[in-house]
């Protein structure tokens, strides 16, 4: 019993770093789902959930290889494979339409690759610019958005009068 209970408890990090570690985790998921609530506002398939967990994970990936006393070089490599891997779950999120000859999906990758970036930055202790990544991802999915919907709508309302008139 005493190896088992010694077993769980090996690598436990003091209570200021558990704080720290609880705070960094929590905020990954915090950010992440700002990022995921735009999206499933927007009726996308990887929406809140999605995004909380992608910035918890790369967030956690951060911590750990930081806890553990990895030099910059290999925490580099950890990062490396974080952004790799991130790109197989983008990639299952685009989809091309062979009848349509269109492809979708393309921003929600992208959506779930910064909020990969976002965790890796609160991993590492760098609120500011995580902060700032949200915050202007939120403004790119959102404000930017709306304006080049409205501006495909008008271009199509253009073809559509060019066409009525021939």
């Amino acid at each position: 019993m005493d190896a088992f209970l010694e077993e769980l408890t090996t690598g436990l990090p003091d209570e200021a770093q558990m704080t720290r570690i609880i705070i960094r985790l929590t905020a990954a998921a915090l950010l992440g789902a700002v990022v995921g609530i735009q999206r499933e506002r927007m009726g996308k398939s990887a929406g809140v959930r999605t995004h909380m967990l992608v910035a918890l994970g790369t967030a956690l990936f951060v911590i750990t290889s930081l806890e553990s006393g990895m030099t910059p070089s290999d925490l580099s490599r950890v990062i490396q494979g974080i952004a790799a891997g991130i790109g197989f779950i983008g990639a299952g999120a685009i989809l091309k339409l062979t009848q349509e000859r269109e492809i979708t999906g393309l921003t929600t990758a992208a959506g779930i690759w910064m909020t990969a970036a976002v965790g890796v930055a609160v991993g590492l202790g760098r609120w500011g610019s995580a902060a700032l990544g949200v915050i202007l991802t939120w403004i790119i999915l959102s404000i930017v958005g709306q304006l080049t919907h409205r501006m495909e709508k008008r271009q199509e309302t253009k073809s559509e009068d060019q066409n009525k008139s021939e």
